[in-house]
């Protein structure tokens, strides 16, 4: 009996074989991956127009400073220094987030402890600001 004759493989076959087999992305996947992308970067965009969160809502910009800033900003509202529980009450913070703060910002000269719980600034860091 005589054998069949098989079909010779065609070099585009063997190459969609080798490119599916090593994952090799093709241009049609090149493409589809550049419209994600896009689509990405307009819902990006999108969320950056129209801020969602706190005061959003009311039509309130967000605060711009930050927690530091809002610390250092309550201790400078009083000349004589301030409490731990005065500065934890109008700024909202927890106490380790608070501690934290404070550590920070005496370690940086900003503020002086003047006794214990009470922190005030030095006329010449609020000058130098």
């Amino acid at each position: 009996m005589s054998r069949k004759k098989k079909k010779p493989i065609s070099f585009d076959a063997m190459v969609k074989f080798f490119m599916q087999s090593y994952n090799i992305p093709t241009k049609k996947d090149i493409d589809r991956l550049g419209r994600r992308l896009d689509h990405i970067e307009q819902l990006v965009l999108k969320s950056l127009e129209s801020p969602r969160g706190r005061g959003a809502a009311k039509g309130k910009p967000r605060a711009a400073l930050t927690a530091s800033d809002t610390v250092l900003e309550t201790i400078r509202d009083f000349d004589d220094g301030v409490g731990f529980a005065e500065i934890k009450d109008r700024t909202g913070f927890g106490e380790k987030k608070l501690r934290n703060i404070i550590y920070r910002l005496n370690d940086l000269g900003k503020i002086e402890r003047k006794s214990r719980g009470v922190y005030w600034t030095p006329r010449e860091a609020s000058e130098s600001s």
